[in-house]
Order: structure tokens, then sequence, then C-alpha cells
């Protein structure tokens, strides 16, 4: 993944510095001005969490947590804004994921990432910046961000902040507070953890099919699937295919990974015969690449990532259906023209 220019920002100054302004010091602006300023940032800020957290709802948190240090600090110790804000908010993930490990162990089967809503014009997309162009939108694919599970949380901040937002290692280490030496052996070793193959032995990352061509395969499997074409299904799924389901404990779901075509179209036969009816599959762009968002009643009730493999099948199918997880995309919707939001 080729990063970014690095941000036009020399090193960053302590987030944490208050000291007592001098007593000619500018007059501290008003509340709307700072949360004009705060907005101007915002996108940015939430890209970085998420991609931290795997979590939307952690992320809109860390963010507003990171607003209200915004809020209360003086002015004048803060020299550029953004490298401010984003020291602020990657020490608040780290906080975060500590704690998120021992939750994420307890977990009631398997645990994905909150699904996000991607795409121009789509409200609250994580990250104003890299994800305008559609190449960076890799960055927050569903397998990307399981693969950064694998990763301490000091490995997961540097590689989040060198490959996302093309930081260099020196304003990496400032914003870790620690030596650029140590910040390259993180990353280092991050980079060699997300590159190895996963538990079940597929490669970890390559290059997927061009854009139309995923799309396609997405909306032949919707097809299939909603027609209970089980020879459709053949057709698409590789024969490695593996099934995730998360419901975290909330809904019914798979405890278990589903692994190998014949199991998985067992499986989906089991299923659409428990479908509520009035389910509507829709194909939507879900953390930058081609999805399915199910609802039923207008309710969102499912977010599936379909992941393709080698040879161009579905090889791994990722779908959310805690409702908690659900809450970041649901607003989205809502959000949207044209869906009474």
């Amino acid at each position: 993944m080729t990063p970014h220019p690095a941000p036009d920002e020399p090193p960053l100054p302590d987030a944490d510095s208050s000291p007592i302004p001098a007593a000619d010091a500018p007059p501290r602006p008003d509340a709307e001005a700072v949360a004009r300023e705060f907005t101007a940032h915002r996108g940015r800020l939430f890209g970085l969490a998420y991609r931290m957290l795997g979590s939307a709802e952690e992320a809109e948190d860390a963010v507003q947590d990171a607003y209200l240090r915004w809020s209360g600090a003086e002015r004048a110790a803060i020299v550029h804004p953004g490298a401010w804000l984003a020291k602020v908010v990657t020490h608040l993930c780290l906080n975060r994921l500590t704690s998120a490990r021992a939750t994420r162990e307890r977990y009631a089967g398997p645990w994905l990432p909150e699904p996000v809503l991607t795409g121009a014009g789509v409200p609250g997309a994580p990250g104003a910046g890299p994800l305008e162009s559609a190449e960076r939108r890799d960055d927050v694919s569903t397998a990307l961000l399981l693969l950064l599970e694998r990763l301490t949380p000091a490995e997961r901040a540097v590689y989040v902040l060198r490959e996302a937002f093309g930081y260099p290692h020196r304003e990496i280490a400032d914003v870790l507070d620690l030596g650029e030496a140590n910040c390259r052996q993180l990353y280092g070793r991050a980079v060699r953890r997300v590159a190895a193959p996963g538990e079940d032995g597929a490669a970890a990352r390559f290059d997927p099919p061009a854009p139309e061509r995923r799309r396609a395969l997405v909306e032949s499997f919707v097809t299939a699937a909603r027609e209970g074409d089980l020879a459709g299904l053949e057709k698409v799924l590789a024969a490695d295919v593996v099934w995730w389901s998360d419901g975290g404990g909330r809904v019914s779901s798979a405890r278990r990974p589903v692994r190998g075509r014949d199991a998985v179209l067992r499986f989906l036969a089991g299923v659409s015969r428990r479908t509520e009816e009035g389910a509507r599959n829709t194909v939507a762009e879900v953390n930058g690449a081609p999805g399915v968002v199910t609802h039923v009643g207008g309710r969102l009730v499912s977010v599936t990532s379909l992941e393709p493999g080698p040879d161009g099948r579905i090889a791994r199918v990722r779908v959310v259906m805690n409702p908690e997880k659900l809450a970041y995309a649901t607003r989205q919707f809502a959000a949207l023209p044209g869906t009474g939001g």
C-alpha cells in the first residue's frame, strides 16, 4: 500500500501541555469559533479513530472526547491544530484499545468490525481526507481492519498513521512520544504481521478484481440468494469460502465460522427458510467495496462484506447482525437524501 504524501505539518506539540498564558496573550476565541475550527478537522479525526478502533461508535466517542479537550485547551499552546488533535485522538484510541481487547475476548461468537457506508455523498464516511480518492478506500476494508486486530495498540497506531495518513516516522514518534527508531521497528513488525497468512491459510492480501467486476460478483450473489438458486451460488462461491456471522449474542447467528462451499450452501439453504418476509437486499459500498445491506420493514438488520479470493470468486463473507454494531450505519442511511431521514 503506497502511503500518502506526508502532511504539511511540523513536529507535534505536547497535546496535554497547558502553560499559563502571558499577560498579553490574545483573547480566547468564542465557543462558535472553537467549534467551527474543530469541525474542519472532524472528518479526518473520525477516519483516524475508526481505523484505530474498528468501531464507528467508539470512534465517535473518541472524537467527542477530543472536542472536549480542544474546547478547554489554551489556544496559545496550540500552534498547529491538526497535529495537536491527531495526537489527542491517537492517545484516546490507545487507551480504548487496551480495554477493548478484554471485551472482545468475551464476545459471543465471531467479532467483526462495525460496518460503515462509504463512497461519494455518504454522510459520516470515515475520513474526508484519504477516502476522497477511491484507491485509498482499501484503508477501511473489513479485511484490513481484521488484519489490524493482530497488532498491538502501538503497532496499530504506527501502521495507521503511516499507511493511511502518510505521516513520516519523525512525526509518528512525536504523536506517540516514542523514539523514531522505535517507531520504525514497530512499523516493520506491523507490516510483517499484516502480510502474514491468516489462521485458515489464506493469503492476507492480494490485488482484488476491478471495482466493476467486484460489484458484478456481489450482484450475482444477491440475485442467486434471493431466488434460492443454489447452482448460481455455487458458481460465485470459492471452494474454500468461509462465512462469519456477528450477532454478538443479541440475535440468532452462527457462533462459529462456516467453512467450505458445500457447508455454506447448506447454511444458506437453512437461512433462506428462516428469512423474515419482506427482507430487501441492496448492493451498496460498505467499507470501500461493494457489499450487501438488508432491511426488513425499513429496519437495517444486517450488513454483509464479500471478499473475492485469488480465483475471482467470493472467498470470505462477513455478516454483521448485532444491532449495536448497526447503529452508525443506520444513522448514515437515515441521513441519505430520499430515505426520509
